[in-house]
Order: C-alpha cells, then structure tokens, then sequence
C-alpha cells in the first residue's frame, strides 16, 4: 500500500476511532440510544462505558495524527488494526452469545472487521517494502 493510500486509511480509521470516542466519552446516553440501548443513570456503569470511550478517543488521536508523521505509520496500522479486529470479533461472540443485535451494530461489525483487515494489509505491505 503506497503512502497515499496508508494517509487516507489512517484519516479514516482515526475519524471513526475519534467520533465513536467522543460520542462514547461526552454523550454516552445518547451515543447508546442511537442504536437502541438505553442506559441507567448508575455511576459505576456510566464510569466502564466511559472508559471505554476515551480509550477509543485516545486511539484515535494517536492514529489520526500519525497521517502527519510516517515514521508513526507501522505504529498506528497496528493499533487501528488491533481496535477494529478485537471489537469486529468480540461483536461476532456477542452475536453468537446474545443474539443479533440492532442493525446499526451489525453494520459496524462489518465497518470494524472490513477497517482491521485494510489495516492488517496495510501493514504487510509495510513489511515487504521495508525487507526488499
């Protein structure tokens, strides 16, 4: 994968990263009941998810700003891709646990799945270039 092309998958994945984030983070009530899940008002719960947005805000920091940086580039596809694979299969055992959720949920199963592999073979490409 030329440069270009990296540029263009890390401002894409760091975007997601970042708005899913932010989303997660600041507006968590209404980031959920977007796709159908309303949560309690429990601090305890409230803190988890919470957490778990500025995780992915923090990621997407990281990657999106690495487009401005290439020798962060090979460190940014492994993150990206280590994000998107992990929840694109934990989604997938939630489906096979829980059930079918939304279909908003199902459609980022696949962003997340389709975004991670992109990476991954970004980064072997990243490793041919740099071994020939």
């Amino acid at each position: 994968m030329n440069n270009r092309k990296t540029k263009v998958l890390l401002i894409f994945s760091g975007l997601i990263l970042l708005s899913v984030g932010a989303g997660i983070l600041f507006w968590p009530h209404e980031f959920y009941k977007s796709n159908g899940t309303i949560l309690g008002n429990e601090p305890g719960l409230l803190s988890e998810i919470r957490a778990g947005g500025g995780l992915l805000f923090g990621a997407g920091i990281f990657v999106f700003f690495s487009v401005f940086r290439s020798k962060l580039h090979h460190q940014a596809l492994r993150l990206s891709a280590l994000v998107y694979i992990t929840f694109g299969i934990a989604r997938l055992a939630s489906i096979v646990f829980d059930g079918v959720p939304s279909t908003s949920l199902v459609v980022s199963t696949g962003i997340e799945l389709l975004v991670g592999t992109l990476c991954i073979l970004a980064l072997r490409q990243f490793h041919i270039n740099t071994t020939t």
